[in-house]
């Protein structure tokens, strides 16, 4: 994130008197190619500048302004980077207006359906689908490395035992760093990949290690003869006095939640990790920084405050009052799992989550649970309702996927925490791109200053 100011095409506040980006496109001719460009005119006198439009394989084309302050003074202005793009990749493509979401260019909807996690980790690492005998190969690394140091799991003890989950993963997380100092070196392909793997690896154990402190159990340690999903059901739920088996179908809804989490384009996260990453800082804490920016609600968070509104409402009877409240603009009360920043159109992460939350609760003899038909009846009037339709506020993911969560006996604390190890392999997928990248540069965004003006410090008898 040369970030905030790289690619963007408009300028709402600049010290100039008018400026105007044209809407003409420009085709010349330069060495058999058509090269499109951009003209902006600051209204200032100067001649008006002329910058390349870039396009990618899909999307909006973006105007490559990475030489305005050079060539003119000024910066652009883009609260939120609504209109920036502050890099390029390959790994998500995300057509909010559409409702499509591709990891690697895989439909989101037919990798839930079709493949494991395993599978899309390897896509979203190595940019295809694995065959059989890599797949195997993939599975077996990642199952070599998911055991924690013990002295790791001692890292625990120095937390309060009712310390927030997201409170231990940021710190435990950070903390890999001081255990494996053999793969630090960032700029060593090889050590970048086992760093991925360890990653990868661990965080199940981390965060289930996480709950076991929470409640006062002893930790539970990876078994290698299961698969990723069910290793982590085991670990959260099994005790040294008896045996844990997991259920097929509910193991199944754990891996696709993290399929459906395991990446999403340019979100305050992956920015957050790749930000952190741009200075050159470890594998282990950039994963740990983008743990701290999931955990804010209007994040990571917001599966989690999902089903405390739904607690909070309790009774299909009190709906149309929380209605109410929602469409007032004087209320502060908020109705959450309706609608997304990025989505514009039905999330289609929430139509495979709802398909999941019917199987778990059918398999669990649940469909009568009072919290479950709250949501249906919440989700049937919002489809319905004017206000909600004409402001394409939809049913997101995070609606559903709280539900599923809380019927596989998950406690709402470690919702977000459970986000956190999906999207860990998208983060190192990001991260592990823009470190390969040659033209990569530290992150500087610029700023539209408006503090105090030059003055002169007065000694402190004067001051008023």
């Amino acid at each position: 994130m040369e970030a905030c100011c790289r690619y963007c095409g408009f300028c709402k506040q600049l010290d100039r008197a008018a400026v105007v980006l044209l809407a003409k496109m420009k085709t010349v001719e330069n060495d058999m190619e058509q090269k499109r460009t951009a003209t902006l005119d600051l209204g200032n006198g100067s001649l008006p500048l002329e910058f390349p439009i870039m396009a990618g394989s899909m999307g909006p084309e973006v105007v490559d302004i990475r030489s305005l302050h050079a060539r003119s003074g000024v910066f652009t202005y883009d609260p939120g980077y609504f209109s920036t793009a502050s890099c390029s990749s390959k790994i998500t493509f995300i057509d909010g207006d559409a409702g499509i979401l591709l990891y690697r260019g895989y439909p989101i909807e037919q990798l839930a359906r079709q493949c494991d996690f395993m599978e899309v980790c390897y896509l979203l690492m190595n940019g295809e689908l694995p065959t059989s005998d890599q797949k195997m190969s993939f599975d077996n690394t990642i199952k070599e490395h998911t055991m924690v140091h013990e002295q790791l799991a001692r890292f625990y003890t120095g937390f309060r035992r009712d310390a927030h989950p997201m409170a231990v993963m940021v710190g435990v997380v950070g903390a890999l760093s001081a255990f494996y100092h053999d793969a630090m070196d960032i700029s060593d392909a090889a050590q970048r990949e086992l760093s991925a793997f360890r990653l990868v690896a661990k965080l199940p154990t981390i965060t289930a290690m996480a709950y076991k402190y929470n409640i006062g159990q002893p930790f539970i340690y990876p078994h290698n003869n299961l698969n990723y999903a069910e290793n982590f059901l085991h670990m959260m739920f099994a005790t040294p006095a008896e045996e844990y088996k997991s259920n097929p179908v509910l193991a199944r809804a754990l891996d696709r939640i993290l399929i459906l989490h395991a990446d999403h384009e340019q979100n305050a996260s992956t920015s957050t990790v790749r930000l952190s990453g741009s200075s050159g800082a470890n594998p282990f804490a950039c994963i740990s920084a983008g743990i701290a920016c999931l955990w804010g609600p209007a994040h990571g968070g917001a599966n989690e405050a999902c089903l405390n509104m739904l607690e909070e409402i309790g009774d299909v009877s009190r709906i149309g009052e929380y209605i109410k409240r929602a469409k007032d603009k004087n209320d502060s009360f908020k109705l959450m799992g309706f609608g997304h920043r990025v989505y514009k159109n039905f999330d289609p992460r929430a139509k495979l989550m709802r398909e999941t939350c019917h199987e778990v609760l059918n398999e669990l003899g649940l469909q009568n649970d009072p919290l479950f038909k709250l949501a249906m009846e919440l989700e049937k009037i919002a489809l319905e309702d004017e206000y909600f339709i004409s402001r394409k506020l939809y049913p997101n993911v995070d609606f559903y996927s709280g539900i599923v969560q809380r019927a596989l006996g998950i406690p709402v604390s470690m919702f977000t925490a459970i986000f956190a190890m999906a999207r860990t392999v998208g983060w190192i997928a990001q991260w592990s791109e823009m470190i390969s990248d040659p033209e990569y540069k530290i992150g500087r965004p610029r700023q539209l200053y408006t503090g105090a003006a030059t003055r002169d410090v007065v000694t402190i008898a004067l001051r008023k």
